[in-house]
């Protein structure tokens, strides 16, 4: 084993796949790029991590809702680009040709060009660390198999893409909750 520092600790755990955040706030949509998601449990339960830094905080804040949108690999340059501007002064989805879709839930918007978008409401905001739970309310994905196209930040700056996905259900199947 080799020593590694422990600001770099992160960059082991780092979570799912890179995800794009919609929101629309008085009929402004804006999109955000964010790393720091996570699944609350088998239910469509989810929750991100982000803070006033992010021109998005306030229209979560306010609205009380916002679309997941994941990206398939073929827009992981656009993401970053996305993630490296600000909705204060930029429209995201004009400047990167983003298609939005009306949601079924939710006012902020789909993206048309992303695997699969997740419309979700607010439940709660924990102050003291920046984090939002979210309940998912409708899913959409465009078909196909989502294995293989995603990406994930490792939190450095660097990316990695999805592989070959196995499945171990056999062995898990006795551990499921029914639905799994």
């Amino acid at each position: 084993m080799k020593k590694l520092a422990l600001s770099k600790a992160f960059t082991l755990i780092e979570p799912g796949p890179v995800v794009l955040v919609t929101t629309a706030d008085g009929g402004k949509m804006n999109v955000m790029t964010i790393s720091w998601t996570m699944v609350m449990d088998f239910t469509p339960r989810f929750a991100l991590l982000t803070g006033a830094w992010n021109h998005s905080c306030a229209a979560l804040l306010k609205t009380r809702e916002c679309v997941l949108a994941i990206p398939g690999k073929d827009l992981a340059e656009k993401a970053v680009r996305i993630g490296c501007c600000s909705g204060s002064d930029t429209d995201k989805f004009k400047k990167f040709g983003l298609t939005p879709l009306a949601g079924s839930k939710v006012k902020a918007p789909l993206i048309k060009e992303c695997v699969a978008n997740i419309e979700c409401r607010v439940v709660e905001h924990i102050k003291e660390h920046d984090i939002f739970v979210l309940d998912g309310l409708a899913a959409w994905t465009d078909g196909k198999p989502a294995a293989g196209r995603m990406f994930h930040a490792v939190g450095d700056g660097t990316f990695v893409l999805d592989g070959r996905r196995i499945s171990h259900r056999r062995i898990m199947r006795a551990k499921l909750p029914a639905g799994a």
